[in-house]
């Protein structure tokens, strides 16, 4: 694993753990940052979770060979 793969893996693992804690917020009922921004970050972190978990992978193949 590349320093570059490893950043983008953790990113990926932050704004999972955002995207997660999005959802019990607004399951919860009364988000504390508000039904609006917090349904941003949620609408945000899933595709940079992704993207970032993606980018990692590619990243560690390229660099295997």
């Amino acid at each position: 694993m590349t320093p570059k793969s490893g950043i983008l893996l953790a990113g990926s693992c932050i704004t999972a753990i955002a995207a997660v804690g999005s959802v019990f917020e607004l399951s919860s009922g009364e988000p504390e940052l508000g039904s609006l921004v917090t349904g941003i970050i949620l609408a945000l972190s899933i595709p940079l979770t992704i993207g970032c978990f993606l980018a990692a992978v590619r990243d560690t193949r390229a660099n295997q060979k």
